[in-house]
């Protein structure tokens, strides 16, 4: 695989990135989604400090990581259970 430059704009600011070239598309996707929430967040709350809606997007998006690892986190205990009870049962 090779690498891939490329300049990333977040925020009103640039970012050059060296990414490999399967990542590019899910990067720009990335990016326009911080862009969307970051327009987003300025049309519904009086911030307009740069720093205060990158801080927002960020915590939205850490919010929806951590939901969604104790999600994954929880299910993978309760499938460890399910078999550990099918393992007790079959052993009788």
């Amino acid at each position: 695989m090779s690498d891939l430059s490329i300049n990333v704009n977040i925020g009103g600011r640039s970012y050059p990135l060296t990414i490999s070239r399967n990542e590019e598309e899910q990067i720009r996707k990335a990016v326009s989604e911080i862009n969307n929430n970051i327009k987003e967040l300025k049309e519904n709350y009086a911030v307009k400090d740069m720093q205060d809606l990158l801080a927002m997007t960020v915590l939205q998006y850490a919010s929806q990581t951590v939901k969604t690892n104790n999600s994954v986190e929880f299910e993978k205990l309760q499938n460890a259970i399910v078999a550990l009870n099918e393992e007790l049962k079959s052993s009788e």
